[in-house]
């Protein structure tokens, strides 16, 4: 991929230069479970709420660290602009309103969101409440190096992917399957929300298949790079490379078949209002 002397988004804050909050006993326990809830994909939200309560929290001002001007910094920047040319276009056609971008927040170790305290072992997340991304740079390491899925478009994707669930959240989709939660047996849940991960799969493939319009931006090369990250963060991949077995129950995001199925879905249609058709999938 061809990011470099692109536009960049300035819509990234770097908390990097800010204390991580201390925690006030229990601090093993809590990180053992932001590790397992990476396994099982789940809310933000839930980990903070069963995890022992934090000590003082960064203030969230969005304040420049040392690294801001590092080159995966400038990574990062580049492929929000992108994602803010593409959404700001097709979302007034496809859905009759402005695309309000999102924040997107660099931080290392932990993170307090307005979702909760959460930890970089959970990955990439986006908060509806507060409407950001975000993202430890680390995690695109641990993306080439123990999910074998390198490369610098697989990076893209990362962003994408939770770029979409901003515009789920802009159209009321996330507040709608947040409100059945409770309501239904766990189990249930968990296949509403396998469908809203494939939804923002989706929603990362029409971005890619608008980027490819851009000459000499995007390959088939870098096209390939996202479907081999999407297949290498199957729920699926996940469970039976960390636990021996796999548990279907326990899916929130989807096998790798499923994921690489709708990106690729997304990036051959390219259009956002075939969306919906995400919630019809049959999930086991």
């Amino acid at each position: 991929m061809r990011w470099e002397g692109r536009r960049q988004s300035d819509n990234v804050e770097d908390r990097r230069s800010m204390a991580a909050p201390a925690f006030v006993g229990g601090g093993l326990l809590t990180l053992l479970l932001m590790f397992l809830f990476m396994f099982l994909g789940a809310d933000p939200r839930q980990v903070a709420a069963i995890a022992p309560a934090p000590g003082q929290a960064p203030a969230a001002n969005g304040k420049q660290g040392p690294k801001a001007n590092d080159t995966m910094t400038q990574f990062v920047k580049t492929i929000l602009a992108d994602n803010e040319d593409v959404w700001g276009a097709l979302f007034p056609k496809a859905f009759g309103a402005r695309y309000s971008p999102p924040k997107l927040v660099i931080f290392e170790g932990r993170v307090q969101s307005a979702c909760g305290l959460a930890s970089a072992a959970a990955g990439p997340f986006y908060c509806p409440l507060d409407k950001r991304v975000y993202i430890d740079l680390a995690f695109y390491d641990e993306l080439k190096r123990r999910f074998g899925a390198p490369g610098d478009f697989a990076q893209a994707y990362v962003i994408a992917h939770e770029i979409g669930h901003h515009v789920q959240n802009q159209l009321g989709i996330s507040s709608k399957v947040q409100q059945m939660q409770g309501r239904m047996p766990q189990a249930e849940y968990n296949k509403l929300s396998v469908r809203m991960e494939l939804q923002a799969d989706f929603l990362a493939g029409v971005w890619a298949h608008h980027m490819t319009r851009y000459a000499g931006v995007v390959d088939e090369a870098d096209i390939f790079e996202a479907v081999n990250a999407a297949q290498a963060i199957g729920d699926d991949r996940i469970q039976a490379q960390s636990q021996g077995y796999v548990v279907p129950d326990a899916f929130t995001h989807g096998t790798s078949e499923q994921r690489v199925r709708w990106f690729t879905y997304g990036f051959k249609s390219g259009d956002p209002r075939l969306m919906d058709r995400a919630f019809e999938v049959d999930v086991p």
